[in-house]
């Protein structure tokens, strides 16, 4: 696809020219509109990768403010990378309309709400205590959900309605050491930092205790890293760099202090996939900044999924083999962002479940980071979507390796949504899963 960027404009931003040079690799065969959720849909060409490309082609032609139509069709997009798994042209869509969001938010002023409701988003979800704050604030307000639309009755419907954990101890700087064989201490056999996720410390605490539990398990000494937080992918996927790197760069100091210490890290493990699929694009994010370029990319070469990590150190034999039938819900940042397909799977099957795969399920279910309250209409019908396809498969247990995903959907469902790791830390040792009490299941 031929463009006529301005060579100002390409001179005074080197991310313009990594645009021009990904939009020249597509040739517009339409493979990537197969796949694409906001085109299944709307059905419109604009709504479609394709249609986005030659938005933002033509968007960076004109330079200057995009208009608000191009604005309304790049902030639907889901930045599923569907797509992106799928182009035959290898187009890497991802760092183009991450490009795109940041010349957005850098050049286009949107209407006050818009800008506030954002604002409010970016600042909340890093910061755990003000999330909690929120929550409880939106559990007053929810009855009065019906008077509402768009985005404000989204963030009420998305209010839980059990109460929240209480905050996790294992979510504090700390290290654990590997599990005692035959009442001594055991010599790890791993050291890794963990990222505990700023959504999953106040909405389900038990996915990092479950993790920390099944990493000690299998000989691997486990710190939480003072320093991180937050992965910087809400701010991210708004195109607010500013926001963004802050939190990118705490991260990066924290983690390379504990690997350039006298104990080392073997990987930094994450059982978010959507922080996943950020933190392995640091270094491309920092590719540009001479003092952060180099220790970025370092910290996203060190990061694994906890899936990756326990394919890698071999999974050990279950001493509670269920046989219980298990949907997994593989996350578009799991399988598309991080190409980790497999992996969740296999892990699965090892610890005696049955593994079922859901129809269309390489299709967005509408969560999307914060997408489910900016573009709720468009995540709803995908949510439907999803759980049709989920049910109708006739799993015990709906399995997730996301929590967005699993919030998204879990409400809804009528089955047990626990995080992947849950069912791993239960099948080799550990306690059932929470969600899975009270339940009348028997393997069939």
């Amino acid at each position: 696809m031929l463009s006529h960027i301005p060579q100002a404009a390409l001179d005074a931003d080197p991310n313009v020219q990594l645009a021009k040079d990904i939009i020249g690799n597509c040739v517009h065969c339409g493979v990537c509109l197969s796949r694409c959720p906001t085109y299944a849909v709307k059905h419109e060409e604009n709504d479609s990768p394709r249609g986005r490309i030659f938005l933002m082609k033509d968007m960076y032609e004109k330079g200057g403010a995009p208009d608000a139509k191009t604005v309304e069709h790049l902030d639907r997009c889901l930045t599923c990378l569907a797509c992106e798994a799928i182009c035959p042209s290898g187009v890497e869509y991802s760092k183009l309309i991450a490009h795109g969001r940041e010349y957005v938010e850098e050049h286009y002023r949107r209407p006050l709400f818009q800008r506030a409701v954002r604002e409010l988003l970016v600042r909340l979800i890093p910061n755990a205590r003000l999330f909690r704050l929120a929550i409880f604030g939106g559990r007053m307000g929810r009855p009065f959900r019906g008077l509402f639309s768009g985005t404000m009755r989204a963030m009420l419907d998305m209010v839980p309605t059990k109460p929240l954990p209480a905050p996790s101890p294992v979510d504090r700087p700390q290290t654990f050491l590997p599990a005692p064989e035959g009442g001594k201490a055991a010599k790890p056999r791993k050291r890794v930092a963990l990222l505990n996720g700023c959504v999953q410390t106040v909405l389900d605490t038990a996915i990092n205790e479950a993790t920390i539990r099944l990493l000690q398990r299998h000989g691997v000494e486990v710190v939480v890293a003072a320093g991180s937080g937050c992965c910087g992918a809400p701010a991210e996927h708004m195109g607010d760099e500013a926001q963004a790197l802050p939190l990118v760069k705490a991260n990066i100091d924290a983690w390379l202090r504990e690997a350039d210490g006298p104990d080392g890290l073997d990987a930094i493990v994450i059982n978010t996939s959507g922080c996943g699929t950020s933190i392995k694009a640091y270094g491309h994010a920092l590719r540009l900044d001479p003092a952060w370029a180099d220790k970025a990319a370092r910290v996203s070469a060190m990061a694994k999924d906890i899936s990756e990590f326990m394919v890698e150190i071999g999974l050990q034999k279950p001493v509670n083999p269920t046989g219980l039938r298990v949907v997994y819900h593989s996350a578009c940042s799991m399988q598309h962002g991080q190409r980790i397909v497999n992996q969740p799977k296999d892990l699965l099957r090892e610890a005696g479940f049955t593994v079922l795969d859901v129809p269309e399920g390489y299709l967005c279910c509408g969560s999307a980071g914060t997408y489910n309250l900016l573009q709720p209409d468009i995540a709803n019908e995908l949510k439907e979507r999803k759980l049709r396809n989920i049910r109708s498969v006739h799993a015990q247990i709906a399995a997730s390796g996301n929590i967005g995903c699993m919030t998204q959907l879990a409400g809804e469902l009528g089955l047990p949504f626990v995080h992947t790791v849950e069912l791993l830390d239960w099948a080799t040792g550990g306690p059932e899963p929470a969600a899975l009490k009270g339940q009348k299941l028997a393997a069939e």
